[in-house]
């Protein structure tokens, strides 16, 4: 009878190796994300709303980099359509950041869906 009640001889078979490769699976995917995450730093969204009245420029790790008004659309009797607009453009520029980030990132985890992480 074998030792330890396990077919194969316990722990020492084929068990063991399965965990290595899990391991290093693991360290890789944790390397190409990092990778991937300074990557997005580099990577720009730009998003044009009110007919190119307002441009933003975002990365990919959503910091604004730029806001571009035209001068044209800056009315001191209507401030609150200006607001509308910037906020309007801000907000599109981060939902496509975060659209990026997803489809880079769900590259490597491969729709394991694992949200948060990034």
């Amino acid at each position: 009878m074998a030792r330890g009640g396990f077919p194969g001889g316990g722990f020492g078979g084929g068990g063991m190796g399965n965990m290595n490769n899990l391991m290093k699976q693991a360290q890789k995917m944790q390397k190409d994300m990092e990778k991937t995450q300074q990557e997005l730093e580099n990577k720009t969204i730009e998003v044009s709303v009110g007919g190119g009245a307002i441009n933003i420029v975002a990365t990919g790790k959503k910091e604004i980099k730029e806001i571009t008004i035209k001068p044209e659309v800056v009315d001191p009797d209507d401030v609150e359509m200006l607001q509308d607009l910037i906020l309007s453009a801000v907000n599109e520029a981060l939902r496509k950041a975060d659209e990026l980030a997803n489809s880079e990132m769900g590259k490597i985890t491969g729709g394991l869906g694992m949200p948060g992480l990034f």
